[in-house]
Formats: C-alpha cells, sequence, structure tokens
C-alpha cells in the first residue's frame, strides 16, 4: 500500500512539475515583453507571476488563503518579512502581496534554464560571495524603496532545517527599515513545509496554503542603536505566531 502511495505521489509531482513548466512558458513572452519598461514593466512582472502561480495551484490542487490578524494598508509601503522553509514559499509572495514590491532572491538561481531568466527579471538579486556584491543589493533595495515599491526579504536568508520555528535573523532588513524609516509588515507562511517539504521536490502534495499577515512594526525615530531591539522585536511577533498556527506549546 505504501509502494502505491507513494508511486501516486511521484506521478502527481511530476505531474505539477510540468504544469510549472508549461505555464511558464506561456508567461515567458510577456515577461520578456513587460522587462522592458521599466519600474512600470517590473510591476507588470509581478502580476504575471500572480497570475502563474494562482493558475498552477488550481491544476495542482493547492488553495491558497490570506488571514489578517490586524488591518492592512495595500497604499502604504513596507518592508515586508517571512519565515523561509520551503520552495512552496515563493508562491504565497506574488499571491499575497497585493502593492507594487520587489523581492530579495539568491542569486543562484539565475542559473536555472528559462526560469532563472524570468527569476533575474522580478528580483532584486543577492550575491553574498563578496561585501562589494551584498551592498549593491542593499542600494537596489533601497532604490526601489525611493520610488515607492515595497520590498519583500526573508530575514533568515535561507532555509530554516533547525528544530525552532525561526533560524536567528540577519540585520539586513532592519537596517533597511531604520534607514529608510519604512515600516515592517510580517508575514507568515505556515503551510508550505507541509506542501512541500525542503528535502525534496518530490515531496509535494495538495492542500491549503496560507499566508498569515501581522501586525505591522513601525520604526518612526528609531536609529542604528535600536536595530537589536527591532530586530527582537519581530521575531518574537514572528516566532509567537508561528506557535500558535502550528499549535505549538509556548
Amino acid at each position: 500500500m505504501k509502494g502505491l502511495i507513494k508511486l501516486i505521489q511521484f506521478i502527481y509531482c511530476v505531474y505539477a512539475l510540468l504544469m510549472f513548466i508549461a505555464i511558464m512558458f506561456i508567461a515567458f513572452p510577456f515577461i520578456l515583453i513587460s522587462s522592458s519598461f521599466g519600474i512600470k514593466g517590473g510591476n507588470v512582472i509581478y502580476k504575471i507571476c500572480n497570475v502563474w502561480a494562482r493558475v498552477w495551484y488550481f491544476f495542482v490542487g493547492v488553495k491558497h488563503q490570506e488571514i489578517y490578524e490586524t488591518e492592512h494598508e495595500v497604499n502604504k509601503q513596507y518592508i515586508f518579512v517571512a519565515n523561509h522553509i520551503s520552495y512552496m514559499d515563493i508562491p504565497p509572495i506574488v499571491t499575497s502581496i497585493h502593492q507594487p514590491f520587489r523581492a530579495l532572491g539568491k542569486y543562484e538561481m539565475v542559473k536555472v534554464p528559462i526560469f532563472g531568466w524570468i527569476y533575474r527579471s522580478a528580483v532584486i538579486l543577492v550575491d553574498r560571495s563578496s561585501a562589494e556584491k551584498r551592498s549593491k543589493s542593499v542600494r537596489a533595495l533601497k532604490a526601489a524603496i525611493q520610488h515607492g515599491i515595497s520590498v519583500f526579504i526573508f530575514p533568515e536568508g535561507t532555509f530554516n532545517m533547525t528544530e525552532h520555528p525561526l533560524k536567528n535573523f540577519y540585520d539586513g532588513a532592519f537596517r533597511i527599515a531604520i534607514e529608510t524609516q519604512t515600516p515592517i509588515k510580517p508575514m507568515l507562511f505556515v503551510d508550505s513545509l507541509k506542501r512541500l517539504h525542503y528535502k525534496s521536490l518530490f515531496e509535494l502534495t495538495p492542500g491549503i496554503n496560507r499566508t498569515i499577515y501581522l501586525e505591522e512594526v513601525s520604526v518612526d525615530g528609531l536609529t542604528m542603536k535600536n536595530l537589536h531591539e527591532l530586530k527582537e522585536v519581530v521575531y518574537k511577533k514572528m516566532e509567537e505566531g508561528l506557535k500558535r498556527y502550528n499549535n505549538i506549546k509556548v
């Protein structure tokens, strides 16, 4: 029986991968055209990715849901931060954020054929191989904010493969928030590990994939002296939220 279940899941995962690729090729020419139109084109690319994700969800049986613990202002600029534990954290970014934004993404992903080109067009790349390249990414994020565009950052940097709800946060998102006086909006992806475990692309399962919007964290009047304090406040909010939604005893 277990063998049959594994076979069915394998077939499902192959089907899901093929659907992902098929929709990608349909989206590719529209993204290619949009990439020629600067900032406005970048905003359109994210809308195309939103449609791509939602169509793919439909065909593979994943249900997107957004839960707002407090009122969210779509016309306000934010630095969005979220936990990171699975590749299924990626679709909720483009399906959940309903205002112009740019995500910070790992440079290594550009090596994937076709998808890598789309990825390069959609995100602000971070190459951690040198301080100079990391600084370039920070400047690009600040430039996006100066143009009225929100940004999205995984403060953990990479997948959380620990036994804890969150890994330690890097300073970047919080440093930029203070320097630009942009409030932080914490988000939680609470089902992504259930939908797709980080250990294999063939662990995908259908079901709900929720995004939780937590209360924003103001940075008004904060300076670099408050960096550690700000990071701790956001960390605790997100950690407590993950424990609540995953029924972990505090």
